[in-house]
């Protein structure tokens, strides 16, 4: 049997993978992750994080937020060997959870195709900047789509034609459901989303501001737990009425399967629709009617488990399935 790789090696090899993954996106990260990745030094100090807190995204955001300067790697380097003590610190506290508004312009097709009014309520919501898709106006490519009462201030660009019909839902309740929810209206809160954001994403860093201040001023509710514990207390808070839509962007695949599977189940006995932004191979129901071949590797866009358009994991591109 081959030796079991050392904490060392695995951390080195996360940190050259995540350098790859952000090349051409933000070259801060990228010249940052691969120093660490051949630094054994700062290695030995990520390494006395547990392992879920050695995540490259979460130290280097950490280390942002409490100060470090966007620049080279040694100057990185003397920053984590001087404030490493309270970058472990913050790191234990801070949970790594983006929050991409994007995505409801993948969400809105769906959406749009649910009677209404609708009771929205999110799982793994984080600070809920997906609980606004009414609030947002949107492009995709030649169709402008903005909120009743006028243009908004973020303006979501998809590249790609929804299916239709495709108008603005009537969204009547909030609500969302995460293990450590944030608050935008919160600056310990507002800083740490923004910190996630990596340099060099100026559009993305505008977007989400743009998002917090509009879910700022929007009544919804954001519940502390876990998804499956609180499914049924939360649903029944739904007013009289209204559809009960349950939206899952980007979290399935974070939860052990069969964990997730028990959820699913969950979610199907509610009288409820459930709107699914999910990788392909996160649903077995949605993975088997999908056409032979075409979805490895992509995000789905699911109207109760019928598969609607691949789309872009932040709700970038959006192409229609037939049928």
């Amino acid at each position: 049997m081959s030796p079991r790789p050392t904490a060392e090696r695995d951390t080195a090899q996360w940190y050259r993978d995540f350098a790859r993954q952000v090349a051409g996106v933000s070259p801060v990260y990228e010249a940052w992750a691969d120093g660490i990745a051949g630094d054994v030094s700062i290695r030995a100090l990520i390494d006395t994080l547990p392992e879920q807190k050695r995540q490259p995204p979460l130290v280097l955001a950490t280390a942002r937020l409490i100060g470090a300067a966007e620049g080279d790697y040694d100057g990185l380097a003397q920053f984590l060997r001087e404030n490493w003590q309270q970058v472990a610190t913050e790191a234990a506290v801070r949970p790594m959870q983006t929050n991409e508004p994007a995505r409801c312009a993948a969400l809105l097709p769906a959406l749009a195709q649910i009677p209404g009014p609708i009771a929205l309520l999110e799982l793994g919501a984080s600070a809920g900047l997906c609980l606004h898709p009414d609030r947002y106006s949107y492009d995709y490519n030649a169709t402008r789509l903005d909120p009743a009462a006028g243009p908004s201030e973020l303006l979501l660009h998809c590249d790609g034609n929804p299916p239709q019909p495709l108008r603005m839902p009537e969204i009547v309740w909030r609500a969302g459901i995460d293990l450590e929810p944030l608050d935008p209206a919160e600056p310990r809160d507002r800083d740490w989303l923004e910190a996630l954001i990596w340099p060099g994403q100026h559009k993305r860093l505008a977007r989400l501001r743009s998002a917090m201040t509009i879910a700022q001023a929007d009544e919804r509710m954001l519940v502390r737990g876990d998804a499956a514990d609180k499914l049924d207390e939360v649903a029944g808070l739904a007013p009289d009425g209204s559809t009960l839509v349950i939206v899952t962007a980007g979290v399935l695949v974070y939860i052990p399967y069969a964990q997730r599977m028990r959820l699913v189940e969950k979610i199907r006995r509610l009288d409820a629709s459930w709107v699914s932004l999910e990788g392909s191979a996160v649903l077995p129901d949605v993975a088997e009617r999908l056409p032979a071949g075409s979805g490895a590797g992509r995000f789905v866009l699911a109207l109760d488990g019928h598969p609607l358009a691949y789309a872009g994991p932040h709700g970038e591109t959006l192409e229609p399935l037939a049928g």
